[in-house]
């Protein structure tokens, strides 16, 4: 009977059931299999509603939604090019940094590459930068605020583990800062790489303008104090996360809708139903993959996991490479959030047992992951750049593979320098 209901989940998959079908259909025989009530499975979905994070999740969705259907992109481009545009492979670093602040946001990078990189690539183009480095920065440094608050995989990563019980407890807030100093050093590290590579290009020498820096101040009056209140409220521990992405979704919806005027009331419901319908899709994943997890935990295969791989290798430095690769394997062929909720629960146990902080490895599993975007032949990102600048796939796969390789050395550098990540824990 099980071996039936196995061979129907693999032809359900073949025929492209969604994901959360599989989940639950394999919690479905697993239970049944051991012969415990289902209802525990009806149990667990309502249990995920009790959690505080929870709140979070929708809030700063709906926000980063908001931002990205509004021209909050012209004007955090039109920002920092004023302030940074006028240095030496300055539009370039303006690039990088437009492009992390605005995932971070926005919680994709997919939605970065549409949004910025229609307007990035012509006038890197245009003012001299090769097209084939240019098409390689829009598309990889989308991917790098995945680290930065209130990144979204990151909320959902402290959701799950949370969830286990792994007996090591932690907070959103902590979670955010340990992606603060990664981020930063894939950012500088990127940059220092971008100035060393254009450093023979011909460019215009431009100057300071105070009198356009003053203007697009005012242009973004509204949304500068966006990030500040952000860090402010988070690191501060003047509000709650929750209460944090509440204030932010309100304000986001207040500005873009009221005084930009940018989204009009059709384009808002729209908006409202696109992203609703995104965390929807996350949590439903989620509810039945803690089912799921459940179910693991009682067969004890976390644990035969871990005797296996300890069995296997000998040492914690060979785990880690052995992680490194598996993730920006599993980053290419999967979205990031399946990855989460797939995933996670298996790896986090396993990870402990060789001495790995689980915040370290959060980190960890999203650097690999942003990097698995664009790792050919199948990253995620790599297809929507073919899309929207129009190129075929094996021209973006030569325009990455440059800054790919910059920033594993950096994953190589938050893998083993576990520091980085966990540096406010340290007395």
């Amino acid at each position: 009977m099980t071996i039936m209901l196995i061979c129907l989940i693999v032809l359900m998959m073949l025929l492209g059931a969604p994901l959360f079908v599989l989940i639950l259909a394999a919690t479905l025989v697993g239970f049944h299999s051991a012969e415990i009530d289902l209802s525990v499975i009806a149990i667990e979905l309502y249990r995920i509603t009790e959690t505080p994070l929870l709140i979070a999740l929708p809030l700063f969705t709906f926000a980063g939604y908001i931002l990205s259907e509004s021209n909050a992109s012209e004007r955090l481009l039109r920002l920092t090019r004023v302030f940074i545009g006028w240095m030496p492979s300055g539009l370039a670093i303006v690039s990088l940094i437009s492009c992390a602040v605005f995932t971070a946001f926005t919680g994709a990078s997919g939605v970065t590459i549409v949004a910025l990189g229609a307007l990035l690539l012509p006038a890197l183009i245009k003012e001299g930068y090769d097209e084939q480095f240019s098409l390689g920065l829009v598309t990889t440094t989308g991917s790098l605020g995945l680290l930065l608050p209130p990144s979204i995989p990151l909320i959902l990563y402290g959701i799950i583990v949370q969830q286990m019980n792994i007996g090591q407890e932690f907070t959103l807030t902590e979670l955010f800062m340990a992606g603060l100093l990664p981020a930063l050093l894939m950012i500088v590290v990127l940059a220092i790489w971008i100035t060393w590579r254009t450093r023979n290009r011909v460019f215009e020498k431009t100057s300071f303008s105070t009198q356009e820096a003053i203007e697009a101040i005012k242009d973004a009056a509204w949304e500068l104090p966006l990030p500040v209140f952000i860090l402010l409220g988070i690191f501060g521990g003047f509000f709650a996360v929750s209460e944090v992405a509440a204030v932010t979704a309100l304000y986001v919806l207040i500005v873009e809708t009221f005084i930009y005027k940018e989204i009009k009331g059709s384009q808002l419901i729209k908006v409202m139903k696109e992203s609703m319908q995104m965390v929807g899709g996350i949590l439903l994943i989620l509810a039945i993959s803690m089912a799921f997890t459940n179910y693991l935990v009682d067969a004890e295969v976390p644990m035969r996991l871990f005797e296996w791989v300890k069995s296997n290798i000998d040492d914690r430095v060979t785990f880690l490479i052995l992680l490194n690769l598996f993730l920006l394997v599993l980053g290419a062929i999967l979205d990031i959030f399946s990855a989460l909720v797939i995933v996670v629960p298996l790896i986090v146990p396993v990870a402990i047992g060789y001495g790995i902080h689980p915040i370290h490895l959060g980190i960890i599993f999203l650097a690999n992951m942003q990097i698995g975007y664009f790792t050919p032949p199948v990253g995620m990102n790599l297809f929507i750049a073919s899309y929207r600048f129009n190129k075929p796939i094996t021209e973006l796969y030569r325009a990455t593979l440059p800054f790919m390789m910059v920033l594993l050395l950096c994953v190589l550098v938050i893998t083993y320098v576990p520091w980085l990540s966990i540096w406010f824990l340290d007395d």
